[in-house]
């Protein structure tokens, strides 16, 4: 509370895009929820697509013009978008940024602080992981054309994405690998915080009896980076039941690679979290295939007692614990995924365990986490 006299700093809060429900999207409902007065200021936003947001002041910019579907192609325009919403913002003391791509590039002026919380490490297609999208854009037959003038562009946007990383007080990281990359790649030091999962909603199975039709689950986009392909090929060889909970552009790729086999199961998204929770816990295992900077869904799943095979890189490093709430598979390929699935087979976890393992990543200590950040930047 601010002392008598002493004006309450103004605080806006500035995204990307509001266009789907995502864990970039649960950090700024958790950041809107700590300062419910604070405004939103995005390039684009699907109201509905995501209803979140409905009880706040939403601004969104020029790009919202364009589909959000086409949001992989937009740097060039989001980058001009926000590289002049200072104007829109100069009556705010504090800008909190939630960035998986160029909002960090706020002006700010003298008297403000800018706080980035980097949902990511640097703008991966730019950096990290430029060969994988190359290979790959994910706009399919038009792959060709996506991949020629990314290539002519990428080095001019490099140096924006660059020049915008130094334009925030204070970075802060969700995870120690996104740390490590902001500093490899934006010269600079970044606090980890990490981000909100509904650990509250992702409880223990009410019962211990196992299921007739053991299995597997991923919950994920079903996108190229996934490596979702991995998890199918390595449970169709080893006869293991897959449970596939989601939709994205691989879907239709996945679908063709499973077959009709019986083992692998597709079921749509799950909007609402105390469904998707019943069915994770009963599931023997979440399998965890892809590169992430953190993985919210890993969390849920340790959350509902279900240990973690994961591959040893990126934001599972945080917080899988071999033995004790999973099991790690050293490189993305369906043989040492199929090594780690057998050795797992052999493992024995404690649910109670397990599940008191994601106790670390509630929303509660989230907020109790970035208030202080903002204290400590602020002077509060």
């Amino acid at each position: 509370m601010a002392s008598e006299g002493r004006e309450v700093p103004r605080v806006a809060i500035v995204c990307d895009w509001l266009t789907t429900y995502g864990g970039a999207e649960k950090v700024v409902k958790s950041i809107h929820e700590l300062f419910p007065d604070a405004p939103i200021f995005t390039s684009q936003y699907s109201r509905k697509q995501i209803n979140w947001f409905d009880d706040c002041q939403v601004h969104v910019g020029w790009v919202n013009i364009f589909p959000a579907r086409l949001r992989k192609i937009l740097a060039v325009p989001r980058a001009l978008y926000f590289n002049h919403l200072h104007r829109k913002l100069r009556h705010y003391d504090t800008i909190i940024t939630v960035c998986t791509a160029e909002s960090k590039g706020i002006k700010l002026y003298p008297h403000q602080t800018g706080i980035c919380y980097l949902q990511g490490p640097p703008t991966q297609y730019f950096w990290g992981m430029y060969d994988d999208y190359v290979k790959n854009p994910g706009f399919g037959k038009l792959n060709f054309i996506v991949r020629f003038f990314f290539k002519l562009l990428v080095g001019p946007l490099r140096k924006i994405d660059w020049k915008f990383a130094q334009r925030p007080t204070v970075l802060v990281a969700n995870s120690s690998y996104s740390a490590a990359e902001t500093e490899k790649y934006y010269d600079r030091s970044a606090r980890v915080l990490f981000p909100p999962v509904e650990v509250d909603t992702f409880t223990l199975s009410s019962t211990d009896a196992v299921s007739e039709e053991e299995f597997f689950i991923t919950t994920s986009r079903q996108v190229n980076w996934k490596r979702l392909d991995i998890a199918i090929q390595a449970c169709l060889l080893s006869g293991k039941r897959l449970v596939l909970v989601g939709d994205g552009a691989e879907h239709s790729s996945l679908q063709q690679l499973a077959g009709d086999s019986p083992l692998i199961r597709f079921i749509p998204r799950i909007d609402s979290p105390e469904e998707l929770s019943a069915l994770v816990s009963r599931a023997k295992g979440f399998i965890f295939p892809s590169i992430e900077p953190f993985g919210i869904a890993p969390i849920e799943a340790l959350s509902a007692g279900v240990p973690v095979i994961a591959l040893k890189q990126g934001g599972a490093l945080d917080y899988i614990h071999e033995g004790k709430n999973g099991t790690f598979f050293d490189e993305q390929t369906v043989e040492s995924l199929m090594a780690a699935m057998q050795r797992f087979d052999g493992m024995a976890f404690d649910k109670q365990q397990v599940s008191a393992s994601a106790k670390a990543f509630s929303d509660t200590r989230f907020k109790q986490e970035l208030q202080r950040i903002v204290n400590d930047a602020t002077g509060n």
